[in-house]
């Protein structure tokens, strides 16, 4: 058996665990265990993938293998990782490991919400060491479909309307995606529906018609940018994160909306190249429009998750516009932005979740002073703050940097105005950062019941340690990763350029 399916039979055996637990304390049990086993197998995926791109291993998929699902439609169990799939799983880990302490106190219904947690956990997973386009969709789905519940449950404010709200609009960009994917497996010949098998199919031409790729292109783009909060697609993402418990934002906006940006780049655009070229700027123009609003509208919040929310769809918007600039430097900086920005954003939404628990609100006009109260959880505030606005030293620093840096290289006047229109987010994010950590942190606190309140508990200082460790090493040692990144970068944008049409673009911009 391939080693990379431990990733999914980890998490089945916990929900086998989780089952049976009789009480609380067999419940942790489960969950520290297994989210620990998944840590250290993603561990030992990263220093073995290394050792074998040291060692000279040149295969554009390591650890690969494949077994016959459906052989009538060529479906196929098939796993692989490159550096952006051992990066993702890097980060998925980290993730489940401080979500479950993180939801340590978690009540009523510990038990059952463990069991969604993990199956979300589990489709996040295989999502990212499928290698089939129809293995990837069917870990897709099972990843979105446990949300409904974990938010409509255990979430807080208006959570039934945000449940179905985010369930009908990604069950729709899921429908676009569906008939992407059934599209390109039927334009590229209906043999196979390994990613890799169809980009290099009969020795590396590309066979998909450019005519249908322009079809297939938008519907396989949208159908992932749903999730990775596209405009005009991102309205279920604010509700969604302000809505759901601690934990699962965490993952929600950490991991989840990472198989957007993720799913962009491996089916649609390297399957698509040619589309890519030619319709990319329709998409880079939202993608824009995405990082700039997202910002704007952080601004103008005064609940702390729709702050952080809508920060979300600036960063994750900032992915999707890297990775459209169709540069290695740019696709680079997009991933590891999805990596800066999960382990950011899952240190905010933590830190709010356990200011929330002890103030019961997160209206930023009713907090102030929280420094002399709890002062721990005011500190892990701030640096998630700084790391979020870019300061040096952190990860988000090297992330947006990057995705610049490469976005310039494109000199034509189109990809430069929006180069520059992104980079003005930087300042807008510093704007609203600055203003809640002054107004909340910082002042007298005027509330008599916020005095009584007591500072984090060990489980809740184990992961918000967990996560600025993660951010600030990620900061001051981004080399390796960059490095591992590359190694799956450079061939997906190689591909793009060589396989891209010589037809004269009808885009009046280029």
């Amino acid at each position: 058996m391939n080693f990379l399916s431990l990733f999914v039979l980890i998490p089945l055996v916990m929900l086998l665990g989780l089952w049976l637990a009789r009480d609380v304390k067999g419940v942790r049990a489960v969950m520290v265990t297994g989210s620990t086993l998944l840590l250290i197998l993603a561990g030992y995926l990263t220093i073995t993938f290394l050792g074998d791109r040291a060692a000279g291993a040149t295969d554009e998929m390591l650890y690969t293998a494949s077994f016959n699902w459906f052989e009538p439609l060529h479906i196929k169990y098939s796993v692989g990782v490159d550096g952006i799939s051992v990066a993702m799983l890097l980060l998925s880990s980290v993730i489940v490991f401080t979500g479950t302490f993180a939801s340590w106190q978690l009540k009523p219904l510990t038990k059952e919400y463990f069991l969604w947690f993990t199956l979300l956990s589990l489709g996040v997973f295989g999502f990212f060491i499928s290698v089939d386009m129809f293995a990837m969709f069917m870990f897709y789905e099972i990843a979105l479909i446990p949300m409904y519940l974990l938010i409509g449950v255990w979430g807080s404010g208006k959570k039934e309307y945000a449940a179905m709200k985010l369930t009908l609009m990604l069950m729709g960009g899921s429908a676009f995606l569906m008939c992407g994917i059934f599209g390109i497996f039927y334009g590229a010949g209906g043999q196979t529906m390994n990613i890799v098998e169809i980009a290099n199919h009969i020795g590396g031409a590309h066979t998909i018609p450019f005519a249908q790729q322009c079809i297939w292109f938008p519907l396989t783009f949208i159908g992932f940018g749903v999730l990775g909060a596209l405009f005009p697609f991102h309205t279920w993402s604010p509700d969604g994160h302000a809505s759901a418990p601690t934990a699962v934002s965490m993952l929600h906006a950490g991991v989840l909306m990472k198989l957007g940006g993720y799913g962009c780049f491996r089916i649609a655009m390297y399957l698509m190249p040619e589309a890519a070229n030619e319709l990319g700027w329709i998409f880079l123009i939202l993608t824009g429009i995405s990082v700039v609003y997202g910002a704007f509208s952080a601004c103008v919040q005064t609940d702390l998750k729709y702050i952080n929310a809508y920060s979300s769809v600036s960063h994750c918007g900032m992915v999707l516009f890297a990775i459209l600039m169709l540069n290695q430097t740019a696709c680079t900086g997009a991933v590891l932005q999805m990596l800066s920005h999960g382990l950011m954003t899952a240190l905010f939404f933590a830190l709010i979740g356990m200011i929330y628990g002890r103030t019961h609100t997160r209206d930023i006009r009713e907090l102030n002073g929280l420094m002399r109260i709890m002062p721990f959880l005011s500190v892990g505030y701030i640096i998630a703050g700084l790391a979020n606005l870019g300061l040096p030293g952190f990860s988000g620093f090297i992330a947006e940097m990057t995705i610049f840096v490469g976005s310039f290289e494109n000199a034509d006047t189109f990809h430069r105005v929006l180069t520059i229109a992104a980079c003005c987010s930087i300042v807008i994010t510093a704007v609203y950062i600055l203003r809640v950590v002054g107004k909340i942190l910082y002042g007298t606190c005027t509330n008599e019941h916020h005095l009584k309140l007591t500072d984090a508990t060990w489980d809740e200082r184990f992961a918000v340690i967990c996560l600025i460790v993660a951010v600030a090493g990620l900061g001051l040692a981004p080399l390796w990763v960059s490095d591992m990144i590359t190694t799956g970068v450079a061939p997906i944008v190689d591909h793009i350029h060589n396989a891209a049409v010589t037809v004269s673009s009808s885009n009046p911009f280029l």
